[in-house]
């Protein structure tokens, strides 16, 4: 009877080891700011931002300044000039507010499709690397605390980070930021 009992007992001991689940969980705020493709990438939409924002104010200041003018020799135009420059005045800031609106609407989409593209890449790596390494489960957690406690060997952020940051050729930044952190 007890070598029964024993023997059941070590079968199911085996049983739950082998169904153990292995899990992790990523904290995905930190993986996203310090990726460094998305670091880059967010470099790259400033600056064609910013380049786009100095055309279209250069632009825009071009037309003050045709207002200006307008408003220093209207004095002496008569009403039906002054009613036509008005027209023409009007039209050219519905076309550079048009303009405006267009150029915006296209690098938010630019941005959204280069995000959604990165995101995407991060979260089949996760995946990957979580068949790669016998995971059960890899959670994400972020602000809104999807996690709301984990033990402390779970968080493999650094990992993923890691290995993300040189695939993408980030190593040789990561190492320059240690030699000057023991600095």
């Amino acid at each position: 009877m007890i070598r029964r009992f024993i023997g059941i007992a070590a079968v199911a001991i085996m049983m739950v080891s082998c169904n153990e689940q292995k899990t992790a969980y990523v904290d995905t705020t930190v993986l996203v700011k310090e990726y460094k493709e998305m670091k880059d990438v967010e470099a790259e939409l400033t600056s064609k931002s910013d380049s786009v924002r100095k055309q279209l104010d250069s632009v825009a200041k071009v037309f003050q300044q045709e207002v200006q003018a307008y408003q220093s020799q209207m004095n002496s135009m008569s009403e039906a000039q002054r009613k036509e420059k008005e027209q023409e005045l009007m039209q050219k800031q519905q076309m550079l507010q048009q303009q405006q609106q267009m150029v915006g609407n296209k690098l938010r989409e630019q941005s959204n499709t280069v995000m959604d593209s990165l995101v995407t890449k991060i979260k089949d790596y996760v995946k990957d690397y979580g068949k790669e390494n016998n995971y059960t489960y890899i959670f994400g957690s972020n602000e809104s605390a999807n996690i709301m406690y984990a033990e402390d060997g779970l968080d493999i952020t650094q990992e993923i980070l890691s290995e993300l940051n040189e695939e993408y050729g980030g190593v040789e930044e990561t190492e320059k930021e240690e030699v000057e952190d023991e600095m």
